[in-house]
C-alpha cells in the first residue's frame, strides 16, 4: 500500500510503501532531504514533525540497541 506524503517544507509529494496501515518513524524528503517523524493510521497521515539528524541518529542507536536484546 503506498501512502501519499506531503513535504511541509517544500509542498512536493512522495510516498512510502507499508505492508500494512499503521507506521511511526523517520522519513526523509526526497526532494529537499528534509526529515520528519511521521505518524501513520489506518492509512493516513496523522502527524509530521521535524527531526533533526542528532535525535535519527539517537533513534537508529536505540534500534540496533532493541534488535540486540530480542536476540538473546
Amino acid at each position: 500500500m503506498a501512502i501519499k506524503i506531503k513535504c511541509p517544507s517544500c509542498e512536493s509529494e512522495g510516498s512510502i510503501s507499508l505492508l500494512n496501515q499503521e507506521f511511526s518513524g523517520p522519513y526523509r524528503c526526497w526532494k529537499c532531504r528534509s526529515l520528519y517523524t511521521i505518524n501513520i493510521h489506518e492509512g493516513a497521515v496523522v502527524s509530521i514533525e521535524p527531526l533533526s539528524e542528532e535525535a535519527l541518529e539517537k533513534l537508529k542507536e536505540l534500534e540496533e540497541l532493541k534488535k540486540k536484546f530480542r536476540r538473546q
